[in-house]
């Protein structure tokens, strides 16, 4: 009873709450019964992958069996595990495939509701923060991600803008603290960081650009440099925290056909959205992205978003003007974002084309409506200025009328397609024709360079024999591993139904044997020479040099970072 008073009476015990129940109410339908249609329809089956990877150990998995045609991908080497680990969790206490991608996307809602609560907080109060939180659950383009296009993964990376700005923020401007308060805020600051890492490549890409503008606003305003070790200390930190994926996904794009995310439909020049549709229209689907406005899906930045983020603006310039000093944080800071806002609100319309030209690096974000994420960011922080404007005794009225009126306004944007759950069990998803689309779907995404084409049909078997006469029996095949019986009357050239992919290997009878891939095999496959007789042949995927030395380091790190806070925390039972 002690614990649930200190609870209830803690300073940000109701916002948190009313955070929760707006969140809710946003992913209101993702806990009812059934599943949903998506544009990545593939969260069920990643997830399924990943639980694959932990039963057959191969912790962190990389390589994934059903995948690619069934004949295997290197998904999570390239692919953040972040949601699908969180997932894990709720699998193993028993909820089904589809309710455990539910579950976690209805989180992508709460956690960035209340990151966004904490960081707003800062500069706004609590109300202002509840505000801002609000409005960052209910922005057009945060259905988008979730209920139309099912990106689970940009959804998550939602979370993390928020809680990377405050902790930097925190750090910049402590001044001297206490050696274990500065460790606390750096290792915060790179625990945010390695949610971002682990959970969208791209979100980094297009996010990066803005903290560094943010830092560097603080180094010059605090005159204190010294602070670019913390923040250096910080930025190693979370790259060995995730370096077991972070390092092969940069480094190991040499063995995947990454030409195939930017080319065709992926090519960014077909994909800007327009005046219209990011600021007028009212239009509301579930179709593809496609040229101009002949879209199926809604690129909104939110009407009451960007209107607000004007008016903010306007009180902006009055306050700065009346104000003498100028030293008001608040002025600079809500101007940045509102320099952020409209900035990356440009680069999702073509006029921002000559800027896609200058920076190569950016075709690989292939949607330029993605910097929606940042509009989204930017403006819902913005919304929450709005209680600094008005006069205290109508606060919580306006707050109130703002809150409502948008959800009301975007209410039937957070709803499925038809608005309603399909009836679907895991049985059905994971069987017939919903399975091999499934294991055909993204295919191009990491297509090992060994292919010189995508497979035109499934894999048959684990194993045949091209060249020869013998029997194959036994067949077994894991995530990272695979093993059959073959008996051979004279020396068979036998093809394994796996893409090749470093480091692959293959063994006969315990003996390591060269594996090869003839000219006219344009699929990538495997194949390897068998000779006379009984034999037990049995591939294992390895870990490159790269990947074993980023495990390492990825399990250093942690162990240490775990062994110094529980140091720290005896420490603080000790003093009290």
């Amino acid at each position: 009873m002690k614990l649930l008073r200190k609870i209830f009476r803690h300073q940000n015990f109701w916002p948190i709450v009313i955070i929760v129940f707006t969140a809710i109410l946003a992913g209101r339908t993702l806990l009812t019964s059934g599943y949903f249609r998506m544009h990545d329809d593939l969260q069920m089956m990643r997830q399924l992958e990943m639980e694959k990877c932990f039963l057959d150990l191969q912790i962190p998995c990389r390589w994934v069996p059903d995948m690619g045609y069934g004949f295997g991908f290197p998904l999570f080497n390239y692919y953040p595990p972040l949601p699908y680990l969180v997932g894990e969790l709720f699998r193993l206490v028993s909820f089904s495939f589809v309710d455990t991608v539910k579950i976690v996307s209805l989180l992508s809602f709460i956690f960035s509701g209340i990151s966004m609560y904490f960081f707003s907080k800062e500069f706004f109060g609590k109300v202002g923060g509840v505000l801002s939180s609000i409005f960052y659950i209910w922005a057009p383009y945060h259905a988008v991600d979730v209920y139309v296009r099912g990106a689970m993964n940009e959804a998550w990376a939602f979370i993390w803008f928020p809680v990377i700005l405050l902790f930097s923020y925190k750090l910049l401007t402590a001044g001297q603290k206490p050696g274990r308060a500065k460790a606390g805020l750096i290792i915060s600051l790179a625990l945010s960081w390695a949610g971002l890492l682990l959970s969208h490549n791209l979100m980094v890409l297009i996010f990066t650009p803005v903290f560094g503008v943010w830092i560097l606003f603080f180094l010059i305003r605090e005159k204190n440099w010294g602070k670019i070790i913390s923040l250096v200390k910080s930025g190693l930190l979370a790259l060995g925290l995730t370096a077991f994926f972070t390092l092969p996904a940069i480094l190991e794009q040499k063995y995947v056909q990454v030409d195939t995310l930017i080319n065709g439909y992926y090519e960014y020049i077909a994909h800007f959205a327009t005046l219209n549709q990011l600021f007028f229209s009212r239009f509301w689907g579930y179709g593809p992205s496609i040229w101009m406005e002949n879209d199926g899906m809604p690129f909104q930045i939110g009407h009451i978003h960007w209107i607000l983020s004007l008016v903010v603006l306007i009180f902006v310039i009055y306050k700065f003007l009346k104000d003498k000093k100028k030293t008001n944080v608040i002025y600079f800071v809500l101007l940045f974002f509102i320099l952020v806002g409209w900035f990356t609100a440009f680069m999702a319309h073509s006029r921002s084309t000559f800027i896609w030209q200058m920076i190569p690096a950016l075709k690989f974000v292939q949607f330029p409506w993605r910097f929606l994420t940042l509009v989204t960011f930017s403006f819902s922080f913005i919304a929450g200025s709005f209680v600094l404007f008005i006069p205290k005794k109508f606060i919580y009225w306006a707050v109130g009328i703002l809150s409502v009126g948008l959800i009301v306004f975007n209410w039937n944007y957070f709803l499925p397609y038809e608005g309603k759950m399909g009836p679907l069990t895991d049985k059905e998803k994971f069987a017939g024709e919903a399975w091999n689309l499934q294991r055909t779907a993204g295919i191009f995404d990491y297509l090992p360079k060994t292919a010189k084409e995508n497979p035109k049909g499934p894999q048959e078997g684990l194993a045949e024999i091209m060249e020869g006469e013998g029997e194959i029996n036994n067949s077994t095949q894991k995530t990272n591993w695979a093993k059959f019986e073959i008996t051979v009357d004279k020396e068979a050239l036998v093809r394994i139904n796996i893409f090749q992919y470093p480091n692959w290997k293959a063994f006969i009878d315990g003996k390591e044997t060269k594996i090869s891939i003839p000219d006219t095999e344009k699929w990538g496959r495997m194949y390897v020479t068998v000779s006379e007789g009984t034999h037990i042949v049995y591939l294992k995927l390895y870990n490159t040099p790269l990947r074993t030395v980023s495990n390492i380091v990825s399990l250093i790190v942690w162990i240490g970072l775990i062994s110094f806070l529980l140091k720290k925390r005896k420490l603080n039972e000790k003093v009290f």
